[in-house]
């Protein structure tokens, strides 16, 4: 089985790049690594590319990549995508930082991207804004939940955190309580993108900067059940769902099959569950708003 170690950049289909840039740069204090005629590639301080934005006609996150284990054959992914009647394409180059790939799609049409190995992009420039520390995960609508559940699992390894009644899916693919979430939608689209920050302070820095920049807040600060992360919510300048979040469950040892104790935690120890929809999902903080739960 091939097994996905962590989750690499996001790609985004955007009418404005220098304008989405302008908000990853300036409030979420992404830097610029690299810069072409249609595409811009943002990284973290520490030099992990996070983003990749591409001019197109609409709006909408178009591509993931995940690293797999420096020592993996990818002749050998190869065949394991082919055993699922999967044709996986070599590139090369593909983003800064990445010598070689293989890409394909998932169920729900999201181009996949596979690397072994990545170099910093690091150049020392001083981070501006919240200043996040990764990419954390991202969440998408799909319209067959079961089948996309089974393509992450079956397929790239992923195994399931949790569940919000039989609607709602949290999958991890290593420490990290959830890496990709997937909702029952009607047509495919991402539902939010999540940064992680380091802790509570720097989410109250966060606020500040958001308030600075006259960007409202759509949800939060609440702490969530499944995760148990605290997370606020906010639509950027292409209208998508931003969360930035810290303090998220992880299981270091997977054969004890139970996250890292925490005060919070009702259950102890807290294991993979099914939660209740509705307000028991979260452990404190108001309802999300109308903002939030509108659909594009």
């Amino acid at each position: 089985m091939i097994k996905a170690r962590r989750i690499g950049h996001a790609v985004f289909e955007t009418k404005d790049p220098d304008r989405l840039a302008n908000h990853y740069t300036e409030v979420v204090g992404l830097v610029v690594a690299a810069k072409e005629r249609d595409r811009i590639y943002l990284a973290s301080n520490l030099g992990h590319l996070a983003v990749e934005l591409q001019r197109g006609s609409s709006v909408g996150c178009r591509k993931l990549s995940f690293e797999i284990a420096h020592d993996t054959d990818i002749a050998d992914v190869e065949k394991a995508l082919a055993k699922h009647g999967i044709r996986g394409e070599r590139t090369n180059d593909s983003a800064p930082g990445i010598s070689s790939a293989l890409k394909f799609s998932d169920p729900k049409g999201t181009e996949i991207e596979l690397f072994t190995a990545w170099k910093s992009l690091s150049d020392d420039q001083a981070a501006k804004g919240i200043a996040i520390i990764k990419l954390g995960h991202v969440a998408f609508f799909t319209p067959d939940l079961a089948k996309t559940m089974e393509f992450y699992s079956g397929v790239l390894g992923f195994k399931v955190s949790d569940w919000i009644g039989d609607y709602f899916v949290f999958m991890r693919c290593n420490p990290d309580h959830h890496t990709v979430n997937f909702l029952k939608g009607d047509k495919p689209h991402m539902h939010h993108i999540a940064y992680e920050l380091a802790n509570f302070e720097h989410m109250k820095k966060a606020c500040d900067i958001l308030a600075r920049e006259k960007i409202e807040l759509s949800w939060g600060p609440v702490r969530h059940g499944p995760g148990h992360n605290i997370s606020i919510y906010y639509r950027e300048s292409d209208d998508q769902i931003v969360e930035l979040f810290t303090e998220l469950d992880r299981m270091p040892d997977e054969e004890l099959g139970y996250f890292e104790p925490r005060p919070w935690h009702r259950d102890n120890p807290q294991r993979p569950k099914v939660w209740e929809p509705g307000p028991t999902a979260n452990i404190w903080g108001m309802p999300p708003s109308p903002d939030f739960q509108r659909r594009p």
